[in-house]
């Protein structure tokens, strides 16, 4: 806890340097009070005194999570401050404000659970906030002050719904990073549909807030109903398929089309279909999607006629990893658009066939429990089964956090080029082969884990032949003599993957991005 730690402290300060303006010191103060607060966590978890039930074999996770929102709306702001974009520039703020409040939240709800009251915590958490409070009263307008509280108050009343209803599934970091996340975005998803201006905003970005905010009330909605239905018969089956169609034809689809002005299912269909590139890309991942599919089957047949405790490798399950990347990388190089819009459907996906398996819904549901169990992990303790999902949300979030109103001709000078590819470096190709060397060849561990120092030096090596290959075949990338940032970010961010014990998929493409950003 103490390395992980030092490596967030390490970033949080990179950063610090690089932007050094008044959120930048506010997210010091907040990294500060996060460390201390991030013990009372810990020792809540290991008495049972937490209120709702989180994931074990972790810690808290506080500090890290705490840090991803308010660092990328500081880099955020930075970066559109220098391209003269003011309205993402305010974004960018509201972003930064919003994820330190959060994080405070979180903070004062360990400190008050916390018996007896920790004195000097108390006091290092009634300072860090003083501060934050005080930038942001001088810094937000009203609007921005309203939005920020929305936030919060729909992250208070999502996370006593979700904690409740799916317990062992997240830790208080991974809660955090989650549900702050999904209440963000239903915020601004509820504030665009209150002042939609035709031709005002890219219809691909709405796609991504009506689709995620589409499958997390079609899951809320399902949850409760079938708290008093038993969800494995014909006909509460036949159910859930025929409301899924009604709310997605009845809610979805005309929500969206209010957003987009036109009809989403034709505007589909159009983008998908618009040039010779893009079918080709569709056909290539069609491909990518069968293999995917076949490893899985491949891999149940062999449990079947091995042994009925058979379970996945390490190695196996890093397939998928290489899967991803194949999948990744062509559309980052040839059509980044595409790619954002299939990551979203791919989500949706991803998302209802969880449904399907948790609700063991007929005809497929009790199938895909068979399926997946053989992929199941320590980090799959809870009801759900989310690491896969998390791979494809490390992979997407940093093509679909890329500011492109803010990148000139489509792209960020120097290592901010290598934004997009922060899931590809970090997680395709970083955590894999840490993984696959390290589970292999691996014999000196770091001190307190069970990773090992030629797994991660050898990741760190991985990463850096991968910028080079992506300067070879991605003509837009021009890095202006950013190496030493680029070797300094990759280096602590699989200096971290060592360390931490939370979601490493949705952590490490975040911090990257970070980084690369600044």
């Amino acid at each position: 806890v103490l390395v992980e730690s030092l490596l967030v402290f390490i970033i949080v300060l990179s950063v610090h340097a690089v932007v050094w303006d008044r959120f930048s010191w506010c997210a010091v103060a907040l990294a500060v009070q996060a460390f201390y607060v991030q013990f009372k966590w810990d020792r809540l978890l290991q008495l049972g005194g937490a209120v709702f039930q989180f994931r074990g074999a972790a810690n808290s996770g506080l500090l890290p999570a705490s840090m991803v929102m308010p660092l990328l709306g500081v880099v955020m702001k930075e970066r559109c401050r220098a391209a003269g974009i003011v309205y993402f520039e305010r974004f960018g703020i509201v972003v930064a404000s919003t994820g330190m409040l959060l994080a405070l939240f979180l903070s004062v709800l360990a400190v008050g659970i916390t018996k007896p009251v920790p004195t000097n915590t108390c006091i290092l958490t009634g300072i860090a906030g003083s501060i934050i409070i005080y930038t942001m009263k001088h810094s937000l307008t009203v609007s921005e002050v309203i939005e920020v509280l929305e936030v919060l108050l729909i992250f208070v009343y999502l996370s006593m719904i979700l904690l409740y209803l799916l317990p062992r599934c997240f830790t208080p970091g991974e809660a955090l990073l989650v549900l702050g996340g999904v209440s963000f975005i239903l915020n601004q998803l509820i504030k665009r549909s209150l002042n939609v201006i035709e031709g005002r905003g890219d219809p691909i970005d709405f796609f991504l807030l009506v689709a995620v905010v589409g499958v997390v009330l079609l899951g809320l909605f399902f949850t409760v109903l079938f708290i008093f239905l038993d969800s494995g018969t014909w006909i509460s089956s036949m159910f859930f398929h025929m409301m899924t169609a009604v709310l997605g034809l009845g809610v979805i689809m005309p929500w969206l089309y209010r957003l987009i002005q036109r009809n989403p299912l034709f505007w589909l269909l159009q983008f998908l279909f618009q040039t010779q590139t893009r079918l080709y890309l569709l056909v290539y991942w069609t491909f990518l999607a069968a293999s995917a599919c076949g490893v899985v089957f491949y891999q149940n047949t062999k449990r079947s006629s091995e042994s009925k405790k058979h379970q996945a490798s390490t190695i196996t399950r890093k397939y998928f990893h290489f899967i991803v990347v194949a999948t990744y990388v062509p559309g980052l190089i040839y059509d980044r658009q595409l790619l954002y819009v299939a990551a979203v459907l791919c989500l949706a996906v991803f998302i209802f066939l969880e449904y399907i398996r948790y609700f063991r819904i007929k005809p497929f549901g009790q199938t895909l429990r068979h399926l997946l169990s053989l992929f199941l992990d320590e980090r799959d303790s809870g009801p759900l089964i989310l690491t896969h999902i998390y791979l494809l949300l490390g992979m997407s979030l940093p093509v679909w956090l890329f500011p492109r109103s803010c990148a000139p001709k489509g792209t960020l000078p120097g290592a901010g080029a290598l934004v997009p590819y922060s899931g590809v470096l970090a997680v395709g190709v970083g955590d894999t082969i840490a993984s696959v060397f390290g589970s292999t060849m691996g014999e000196i561990k770091w001190p307190g884990t069970k990773k090992t120092f030629e797994g991660t030096m050898t990741a760190i090596f991985a990463q850096i032949i991968a910028v080079a290959l992506i300067l070879i075949f991605d003509s837009s990338v021009n890095l202006n003599s950013s190496y030493a940032w680029i070797l300094a970010s990759v280096s602590l961010v699989s200096l971290l993957e060592a360390y931490t014990t939370q979601i490493d998929n949705l952590l490490l493409p975040l911090y990257l991005q970070i980084m690369l950003m600044a």
